[in-house]
């Protein structure tokens, strides 16, 4: 019984970002129709990880509830591999990048709203939409992290991963000014070429403590459960 309102709930969650997607690209801004469009932002990528992520979630309780009570061998290697792939983006992409989008979003916007998310932007985006694409993310993914265990991948592939993902960005954004000559970000338009470097180290270095913290997390949560389980256990065999 306790598997049903995860799957509504994750059900929930899946929609809801679909609806922050539609709502987003049908807005006309002027950001959309320059080179890169809307995949120049790392929260629009964000967006798109979490939507595909919490789909395979959807589509593991689904194949789950599928293949419960069958003997078909291959439909069960079939949910396992589902069930990697949904641990592995959990672990490598979900967490680290939609719990930075966040951090960084809402530091930057708090210190001066200009040098990340400039207030021109209020007269296409809504607040709630703001509030779906760098705040809800959160709780979102923690929800998931406090009722789904995720198996993580070995500490250095998974960081290999957020590495490579990181300096696949940096590369972009840099690709982007090179093209048009102007910086996704307005932030950038104020660093000297020395200061851009450090905060794109920064950056990745950021993204390994999150995943990090994502691993920490995760295994003090479900340790913490099986503790408790086998604490209650206990009695019964006694």
């Amino acid at each position: 019984m306790a598997l049903v309102p995860c799957q509504v709930l994750r059900v929930a969650i899946l929609l809801s970002y679909f609806s922050i997607l539609c709502t987003y690209k049908a807005i006309d801004m002027p950001a959309h129709h320059t080179f890169g469009g809307s995949w120049k932002f790392l929260t629009f990528i964000d967006l798109v990880i979490q939507a595909v992520f919490f789909g395979i979630c959807v589509l593991t309780d689904l194949s789950s509830l599928l293949t419960k009570g069958s003997d078909c061998q291959e439909q069960e290697r079939q949910l396992k591999k589902l069930i990697s792939l949904r641990d592995w983006m959990m672990a490598v992409l979900a967490f680290p990048v939609g719990v930075f989008v966040v951090i960084m979003f809402w530091s930057f916007y708090i210190y001066d709203r200009e040098v990340i998310y400039p207030k021109l932007l209020d007269n296409f985006i809504p607040a709630w939409l703001n509030h779906g694409m760098h705040t809800t993310v959160l709780p979102f993914i923690l929800i998931e992290m406090r009722t789904t265990h995720h198996q993580y991948p070995s500490r250095s592939c998974g960081l290999a991963a957020i590495c490579t993902f990181s300096v696949g960005y940096i590369l972009w954004v840099c690709w982007i000014h090179q093209v048009t000559g102007v910086w996704v970000y307005p932030l950038l338009d104020y660093l000297s070429p020395g200061a851009k470097i450090i905060l794109f180290a920064t950056t990745t270095i950021v993204l390994n403590i999150i995943y990090l913290l994502g691993e920490v997390l995760n295994n003090y949560i479900w340790d913490t459960q099986k503790s408790m389980e086998e604490g209650k256990e206990k009695p019964k065999m006694d």
